[in-house]
């Protein structure tokens, strides 16, 4: 299977939100039928956090054998409201009937450098990488959900940062533009993924998504740029207002 992008177009934030539930389903009803798991990484933000609650509220949905990981992490405690931990917690873990099988957030509480370290360590020894995909020994998650910001940042991947050149370590401590410590996914787990779901909604990213989608390839500008799969599926999930300066 050779890498692919697909870009959906949905008329409201709401219907974004469906749409996403659903892929996230099938794709975890596949990966379990396969594999016996479904490793995802969550990502924070408005338009997750009403993923997240469709997901808690699915009867079909058999959480037991979800194991959820953080793409990116806010240098804060778990129970800060800027917590991207403590939104899906409140959204999804704390709805759940039976818990899923594991739950692994990061450690935004502790040292930065050291968190980051630790977690990438851990996501080696409890995600397994696919050689025959191309991406070496590589941890490969089932999926990653990325958002976009109007800046064109993806994870804790900010313009012009340092992070944006690691080819080596898997997850690092970064620098938000705002000075707050952040921790990060960086492109080499990203692009090993078998799945990425980009969400992107409201007007204010739609001039970002037209450059992000048809200018020039400019990963230092526009990180989310960035995230090209060795092997696997790419999907844009996008409304129709941040859709709305695309021509034809």
């Amino acid at each position: 299977m050779q890498p692919k992008r697909s870009v959906e177009v949905t008329p409201t934030a709401d219907a974004l939100a469906r749409v996403a539930c659903e892929l996230i389903a099938a794709a975890a009803a596949a990966s379990i039928g396969r594999r016996r798991v479904f490793r995802i990484a969550l990502a924070g933000g408005t338009t997750p956090r009403a993923v997240y609650r469709l997901l808690a509220d699915d009867p079909y949905i058999d959480f037991r054998h979800w194991q959820l990981f953080w793409s990116d992490e806010r240098c804060v405690p778990p129970t800060a409201v800027e917590s991207n931990y403590a939104m899906a917690k409140a959204a999804l873990l704390d709805r759940l009937a039976a818990p899923p099988a594991l739950v692994l957030r990061m450690a935004g509480e502790g040292d930065p450098p050291a968190a980051a370290a630790a977690y990438a360590h851990t996501v080696r020894e409890l995600t397994p990488p696919n050689a025959a995909a191309g991406t070496g020994d590589t941890p490969r998650f089932d999926l990653i959900l990325l958002g976009m910001g109007a800046d064109g940042h993806t994870a804790s991947l900010f313009p012009g940062a340092p992070a944006l050149d690691e080819a080596a370590r898997l997850v690092v401590a970064t620098p938000a533009p705002t000075g707050q410590m952040r921790l990060t996914f960086t492109y080499p787990l990203l692009n090993a993924a078998r799945r990425v779901l980009i969400l992107v909604s409201g007007a204010e990213k739609a001039a970002t998504l037209r450059a992000v989608l048809q200018g020039p390839h400019a990963p230092t500008r526009h990180p989310v740029q960035g995230v090209q799969l060795v092997k696997g599926n790419l999907t844009w999930l996008v409304d129709a207002a941040a859709y709305g300066e695309m021509g034809e």
